[in-house]
């Protein structure tokens, strides 16, 4: 899952940005409006933990206009005025959540985690499609009741393609999801190949499910 940090204060969002990559995120910082608007165009985030107060102005002007602009990415607003107006503003803007500083690193990330399964699955902790469960709490998958071991980005790519199962998922999707801005500096695609080749031998014959769309991407049905 990929998040991004929009905050001006550079302790905070390195410490933001360590603790989650613990957690098995992956992050991306933006200390004002002007470059989180630039990678909000280029990607789509998973999460986006957005202060208010920044150096160019509100990060509520952010906050309106990817409203009018239909992004789906969840938003969490962090920050250090935490006037009930403040979050009441917020939340009527759009915002999934609001969390007012100080606040402690394991909330923030129990809040992320809320948010992403509302967006993806209802508010649940499980993915199920046929065979496949994923627990995204545990971060474990099981096929056919048999638990599978899966790294790190093979678990990401699987729940990538299962939450847009039905939809062919490009090539560059697939990479700016798994890589983030470094997916801009790749030469070609194999790593994707690879990491798709290696997920689908491990599926216990569930593999055949992910359908590869030549010249374009994959799909999962």
């Amino acid at each position: 899952m990929k998040i991004l940090i929009i905050e001006d204060e550079q302790s905070l969002a390195g410490s933001i940005q360590q603790y989650l990559q613990r957690e098995n995120y992956l992050c991306e910082i933006a200390s004002d409006i002007t470059p989180a608007r630039q990678m909000i165009e280029d990607f789509t985030y998973d999460c986006i933990l957005l202060d208010i107060n920044l150096p160019e102005g509100s990060g509520l002007t952010l906050l309106k206009e990817l409203k009018q602009d239909k992004k789906t990415d969840g938003v969490i607003i962090i920050s250090a005025r935490g006037a009930l107006e403040d979050k009441v503003l917020s939340l009527k803007l759009g915002a999934d959540d609001y969390l007012a500083k100080p606040f402690h690193l394991a909330e923030l990330s129990a809040r992320i985690e809320a948010v992403i399964r509302r967006r993806y699955m209802q508010g649940e902790s499980k993915l199920s499609y046929e065979d496949i469960v994923i627990d995204t709490l545990a971060r474990s998958v099981s096929v056919q009741d048999q638990p599978i071991t899966l790294t790190k980005t093979e678990y990401e790519l699987l729940l990538f393609l299962i939450i847009n199962k039905g939809r062919v998922v490009t090539k560059n999707a697939i990479a700016e999801h798994l890589l983030g801005r470094s997916a801009l500096y790749l030469d070609n695609f194999d790593i994707i190949y690879a990491h798709v080749k290696n997920l689908k031998k491990k599926l216990l014959g569930m593999g055949a499910a992910i359908k590869t769309i030549y010249g374009t991407g994959y799909k999962f049905s």
